[in-house]
């Protein structure tokens, strides 16, 4: 892990430095307005203590102006304050298209990461310099959280949901990887690292040692041996929804609502399959819950995101 000693962690990412800027400009106002009510208390305390010759003739009851003043102008500035992070953190909310891709599952007491071509990582997460990495999260038993102080990013990892988090490393080297959210006896155990290697460098080490099949493979696979190419299969008899080209398209619910087809809807309609009905379709899939772990839950998520047809492969 890195040595430097600082206030703050090295500063890895790409949002590390204005989420540093933030955080040193409120923590800055808000000591500045600390110290000069402070001083300002001090102040009066000793000119107006008992026995003091400081006139308390004509004293007024009110100062409008300069009430309106302390009022409007650091509520200005913290709203101002309030903008900056809000448009910050919208930008993590909007991963970049070419973002490399890695499916998380948070276990107690382990993280488990795979990357699209099918290397797996337990605690530990290889990434390139200057490429912008996505996860796509979920937990296998409670709440966790991925932290990375250097890169100044944390996000919560739930059990049966999706959550993702992206960010661009900028500083090669090795940095800390920690659980933010007690979950059970060995969560202080649970840390890993983040390993930023150079493009060529993680080219090299994505061909090397063992890995399985692409996640979009496994997920082919799963979908044919589950049974889910019987029923989705353009040409079977039976009537269900046509699974190709599905993700990120608008879909149309038998109560009138309309969903978007992100990775939590593809999840949903896996393991809870009667919680969103497709409008013109009857609720006749089974759940998969409990028949299929996380890890292959992500890979047929990762199947039906890439838009292959069921009977083709990715």
């Amino acid at each position: 892990m890195t040595d430097e000693i600082s206030l703050l962690p090295p500063a890895a990412s790409s949002v590390a430095g204005h989420t540093d800027a933030l955080f040193y400009s409120l923590a800055g106002f808000s000591t500045a307005i600390a110290a000069a009510l402070a001083l300002l208390a001090v102040a009066f305390c000793i000119r107006y203590r008992r026995g003091s010759r400081a006139s308390r003739q004509g004293a007024r009851r009110h100062a409008n102006g300069l009430e309106w003043a302390w009022t409007i102008a650091p509520m200005t500035v913290f709203l101002g304050l309030f903008a900056w992070g809000a448009y910050d953190y919208a930008r993590l909310t909007r991963p970049p298209a070419d973002a490399v891709p890695v499916l998380a599952v948070a276990k107690q007491w382990v993280w488990t990461l795979q990357h699209a071509d099918g290397r797996r990582e337990i605690n530990e997460l290889h990434v390139p310099l200057g490429r912008p990495v996505r996860l796509l999260m979920t937990s296998q038993d409670v709440i966790h959280s991925f932290f990375v102080p250097a890169f100044r990013i944390k996000q919560d990892v739930l059990p049966g949901r999706y959550t993702s988090l992206w960010f661009t490393p900028t500083r090669a080297g090795t940095y800390h990887l920690l659980c933010a959210e007690y979950c059970g006896t060995d969560h202080a155990a649970m840390v890993g690292g983040i390993v930023v290697m150079p493009p060529e460098r993680f080219a090299q080490w994505l061909q090397e040692g063992d890995r399985g099949p692409s996640l979009a493979r496994l997920g082919m696979r799963l979908f044919r041996d589950s049974g889910c190419a019987g029923c989705h299969n353009p040409q079977s008899s039976v009537h269900a929804p046509d699974l190709r080209q599905l993700f990120g398209r608008r879909v149309f619910m038998q109560d009138g609502s309309q969903r978007v087809a992100d990775e939590t809807y593809l999840r949903d309609s896996i393991v809870e399959p009667r919680k969103d009905i497709v409008a013109g379709y009857e609720p006749i899939m089974p759940s998969y819950a409990g028949q299929l772990d996380e890890e292959q839950i992500g890979a047929l998520v990762q199947y039906l995101r890439s838009g292959a047809a069921p009977e083709e492969s990715p």
